[in-house]
């Protein structure tokens, strides 16, 4: 009775998966394609992307929350556009990869037993973790390019927490899997594995008939195009040159000043007081304060800086900034000491109305109270009257309509 329920899994991952029992209507779908040849390989670059993706991600979260021990160099001043580019990149460039790799597998989901002994029952709840975790960080990453967050949580600190489950389940995958892997490289990929030789007596002609449309190398072409599509479609909001190809990239690169904006004045709630002739910028240095108009900034001193804007959801703009030099202007209210400065925007509320720029950054000439941007005066949704824009940070540390600065002890 069993053997009119069930067939031997002819795409099996090793010699003793070959004896798990998959039922008979998954076994029909179990082509030729559905091999580890397949799945090794795109596996392969799978990892490598998520790899990337991991890393990058990591800097990302230590730039904006930096541990005591961490350091970021304000120079070359592209390095976090490039960085932050390859962590979406890489994160929509595994998309299409990890679903290629779940369809060469999947029917191996279904082999029987389903849970059996607890070492196969700890490498089935092993695979949940992985497929949960990495969809999980893929998708919620996604949908924060397109800053849409249809959930409660938050989003920095989950995906920060979930990347190491993730991370950590590819890499005991690759550990179990690594024989796997390596008898499947060490054969071309038309040639199949001793396992995929072995006839399956419950699979119907019809069912060989149609498995040969499928070839393995379709399968990887396939693959290889819509993981590149993936990227190309989006590239364009980190790479200029390719914004006219990537119509799915969330950002075109357009904004006010010929640079996009996240959060307008009229979303902050501050245009009223941005615009308020009685403004003033707050400078605290030790025991010394001064207070400056608008007017008064204009007058210090200008100096002019070409820097890239670059935000946390992967786009990024060159543009030129024009102001302030931050180092001058503690000089003006009493010298720099030494250690971090503390940057307060106009806002009264939100996660990053508050900043701290490291004491690399504070002394680099690069580090500007912008005033201009591209030539005009600094639109109020980039942070009119005046902005903080230092090289190599994320755009959420350039903090915006600034109220106050100061040196901390």
């Amino acid at each position: 009775m069993r053997k009119k329920t069930t067939a031997m899994a002819g795409s099996g991952d090793n010699d003793s998966d070959a004896q798990l029992a998959v039922p008979r209507i998954i076994a029909a779908q179990v082509s030729s394609a559905r091999s580890p040849a397949v799945a090794a390989r795109v596996g392969i670059a799978l990892g490598a992307a998520i790899t990337v993706c991991f890393l990058t991600g990591l800097l990302s979260h230590w730039i904006q929350h930096p541990p005591s021990w961490f350091w970021w160099p304000p120079h070359p001043v592209w390095l976090y556009r490039v960085t932050q580019g390859a962590h979406v990149l890489s994160g929509v460039t595994a998309i299409p990869l990890l679903l290629v790799k779940l369809w060469s597998v999947y029917p191996r989901l279904f082999a029987k037993p389903l849970i059996g002994s607890p070492i196969r029952a700890l490498e089935r709840g092993s695979i949940a973790v992985l497929v949960g975790a990495v969809m999980f960080q893929l998708a919620t990453g996604l949908l924060n390019t397109a800053q849409w967050y249809p959930w409660k949580f938050f989003f920095t600190t989950t995906h920060y927490a979930i990347a190491y489950i993730s991370f950590g389940a590819v890499a005991v995958h690759l550990a179990v899997k690594l024989p796997v892997v390596r008898a499947a490289l060490s054969r071309p990929v038309t040639e199949p594995a001793d396992t995929d030789r072995r006839p399956s007596p419950n699979i119907v002609p019809a069912d060989r008939e149609r498995d040969a449309g499928m070839s393995r190398r379709a399968v990887l072409g396939i693959a290889g195009i819509t993981a590149a599509v993936a990227c190309l479609a989006t590239a364009g909001q980190t790479i200029p040159f390719l914004r006219w190809l990537s119509v799915l990239a969330p950002r075109t690169g357009q904004g006010p000043q010929g640079v996009p904006v996240n959060r307008t004045a009229a979303q902050a709630g501050l245009t009223a007081l941005a615009s308020d002739p009685a403004y003033r910028l707050h400078v605290t240095v030790g025991s010394r304060q001064r207070a400056f108009t608008v007017a008064d900034l204009h007058v210090l001193p200008q100096s002019e800086a070409a820097l890239p804007i670059a935000c946390v959801e992967g786009w990024s703009a060159s543009a030129r900034w024009t102001g302030v030099r931050l180092l001058d202007l503690l000089t003006v209210v009493g010298g720099y000491p030494g250690g971090s400065v503390r940057f307060t925007s106009l806002e009264q509320s939100g996660l990053y109305r508050v900043s701290v720029l490291p004491p690399s950054h504070v002394v680099d000439s690069d580090s500007l109270i912008a005033l201009r941007l591209n030539g005009e005066e600094l639109d109020i949704d980039h942070g009119y009257p005046c902005r903080l824009i230092a090289p190599s940070r994320p755009g959420v540390l350039q903090t915006k309509w600034l109220s106050s600065i100061e040196v901390l002890a």
